[in-house]
């Protein structure tokens, strides 16, 4: 099983802005999302949804989750 993490546009200088950067995520060479990384935290987009309509997560709540489990 081979992951591929592409970057797919990086609009952004030594830090990350509000449009942030996004990276374009494929299983066995299969397109699953893409991942918008910003200063506000982390949009998923499953398979072809657009950002607008991504899965939304705040820096904070981020490091909550991943510290409890």
């Amino acid at each position: 099983m081979a992951n591929t993490v592409k970057i797919k546009s990086f609009d952004v200088g030594m830090e990350v802005k509000n449009k942030g950067v996004e990276f374009e995520i494929k299983i066995d060479d299969t397109h699953v999302g893409d991942l918008i990384v910003s200063k506000t935290g982390l949009n998923w987009c499953k398979g072809r949804t657009k950002p607008t309509n991504g899965r939304k997560i705040n820096w904070k709540k981020l490091i909550e989750l991943i510290e409890e489990s």
